[in-house]
C-alpha cells in the first residue's frame, strides 16, 4: 500500500493528527470532489433531471458495497445512517409480549435504547449474553442462553465504539443458523476498519455508516439484507413508493430486492460520496487494510501503556484499531483543552455511551483515539507525548 500517495490523496491529514476515525474520517480527494461536482452539477440542470442523468454513477454504489460485503448488489439497500438502518430492521421483526432480543453488555448505546423502546411497547424480554475474564464475548454462556430463551432476534455490534474488542460475529452467526434465529449486525465501526464477509457472519442483516472507517460523507449508511429475509418478506413498518409498488386500492406488492428497506428520497451527492469511497476501499484492498488498522492500534496501546496514570481500557483478544484509555488527577475539560492545542482530533467517551461496560470498568469517562491506514507512526507517537504532557501537568480534577 503507498502510504505517500495515500496520504497525498487526504491532503488534510498533513495540516493535524486526525485520530477520530471511529467519529467521522478524513475523506480522500476524489470523494469530496465527486460530491462538490454533482452538486454544482445538480443547481445547473436540476435534481431530477440530474438523477435521470447519472443513473448509472448512482446504481454504481450497490455493485461496490456488495463487492467490499461479498454479496449481490440486490442484498444492499441505502440509508440515511446506520441508525436509521438499524431501525427499519428492528421494525421489520414482528415482536409480540414475551419475545426474547438476546444481545450482549457491548452493544452500540442507540441499539440498547432501541432494545428498551421495544421492551416498553411490545413487552419483549431483553437478554444480555456476558464477557470471559478477558473481555471477550462467551459464547459457551451464549448459546446456553440462545437454547434457554429461544430468541426472535440476536443482535451483535461487531466492533463496540467504546472499545477495541473485535466481537466473535462470525461463531455466533454459526449458532443462529443452526437454530434458525434472526441474525442482526452492527457493523459500523468495522466496515472499512477491517475484512467483513457476509458469508462467513451467516448473519441475516448487516448495518453501517459512510462517515467512519470507510471515509465517506456523513449523513449516509446502508443495509445488507439476507436472501432468507428477503424471501421471507421481510420489510420495515413503513414503505413508501421505492420499497413497494401500490397494485390494487388496498394491496401493495413488495420490491423483490434489499430495496424494500429504502425510502425513494435521497440525498444523491452523498450518494455519489459513497460509491466514492467504497471504490476508493476496494482499489487498495480491505484484508491490507485490515493488517495496518490492526498494528496501528496495537502500536497506540503500547505507546500508552508506558505513561504514568494512564490506564488502556480495551480488553479481547483480537482488538482492531479504537483505542480507549482513562487517566488519573485530569478532569474531562482540561485533557481535552491539552489535546486539542497538540492538533490532535480524537472523541471522548461518556459512562453513558457505555453504561455495562463502563461500569465495569469503573470508568466515568475515557479518551478515544482511532487510528486509520493513513495515519503514520510518528502521528501515533506525537499523540502519546500529548498524553505524557498532559499526565506531566498534575492538574486536578475539576
Amino acid at each position: 500500500m503507498n502510504l505517500k500517495k495515500i496520504r497525498q490523496e487526504t491532503p488534510h491529514c498533513l495540516t493535524q493528527i486526525h485520530l477520530n476515525n471511529a467519529g467521522a474520517s478524513l475523506p480522500p480527494t476524489v470523494v469530496t470532489r465527486a460530491m462538490t461536482e454533482y452538486l454544482e452539477k445538480e443547481a445547473e440542470v436540476g435534481g431530477y433531471e440530474l438523477s435521470d442523468l447519472r443513473q448509472n454513477a448512482l446504481l454504481a454504489f450497490y455493485d461496490e458495497a456488495a463487492k467490499l460485503l461479498n454479496t449481490k448488489a440486490l442484498n444492499i439497500a441505502l440509508a440515511s445512517s446506520a441508525t436509521d438502518a438499524y431501525n427499519k430492521v428492528l421494525s421489520a421483526i414482528v415482536f409480540k409480549s414475551g419475545d426474547v432480543i438476546l444481545t450482549t453488555d457491548d452493544d452500540y448505546i442507540s441499539n440498547q435504547i432501541a432494545f428498551l423502546s421495544l421492551q416498553k411497547r411490545f413487552g419483549i424480554e431483553i437478554v444480555r449474553g456476558g464477557n470471559r475474564p478477558e473481555g471477550d464475548l462467551d459464547l459457551v454462556h451464549f448459546k446456553q442462553l440462545m437454547l434457554k430463551h429461544k430468541p426472535i432476534l440476536v443482535a451483535v455490534t461487531h466492533i463496540p465504539t467504546n472499545s477495541g474488542l473485535i466481537q466473535p460475529v462470525e461463531a455466533v452467526g454459526e449458532m443462529c443458523r443452526e437454530q434458525n434465529i434472526w441474525y442482526l449486525v452492527d457493523a459500523c465501526q468495522s466496515v472499512g476498519q477491517i475484512s467483513v464477509d457476509v458469508q462467513t457472519i451467516h448473519c441475516d442483516f448487516l448495518t453501517t455508516t459512510a462517515r467512519k472507517f470507510l471515509r465517506g460523507p456523513r449523513g449516509i449508511g446502508f443495509l445488507y439484507v439476507s436472501d432468507k429475509a428477503l424471501t421471507a418478506g421481510l420489510h420495515p413498518l413503513f414503505l413508501d413508493m421505492r420499497g413497494a409498488d401500490w397494485v390494487g386500492d388496498n394491496e401493495y406488492s413488495l420490491h423483490p430486492t434489499a430495496r424494500r428497506f429504502e425510502l425513494w428520497e435521497n440525498a444523491n451527492a452523498n450518494v455519489i460520496g459513497l460509491a466514492e469511497c467504497l471504490r476508493y476501499v476496494n482499489q487498495l484492498n480491505i484484508n491490507e487494510v485490515e493488517k495496518i488498522n490492526v498494528q496501528l492500534g496495537a502500536t497506540m496501546r503500547q505507546l500508552l501503556s508506558k505513561i504514568e496514570g494512564v490506564r488502556v481500557l480495551d480488553q479481547g483478544v483480537r482488538l482492531g484499531s479504537i483505542v480507549t484509555f482513562a487517566v488519573e488527577n485530569i478532569s474531562a475539560e482540561a485533557m481535552k483543552d491539552i489535546l486539542k492545542k497538540h492538533h490532535l482530533n480524537f472523541s471522548m467517551s461518556f459512562r453513558n455511551f457505555a453504561l455495562l461496560d463502563y461500569n465495569k470498568k469503573k470508568v466515568d469517562w475515557a479518551i478515544r483515539f482511532s487510528p486509520h491506514y493513513y495515519n503514520t507512526v510518528a502521528e501515533l507517537e506525537a499523540a502519546a507525548k500529548a498524553v505524557q504532557f498532559a499526565m506531566a501537568s498534575k492538574l486536578e480534577t475539576a
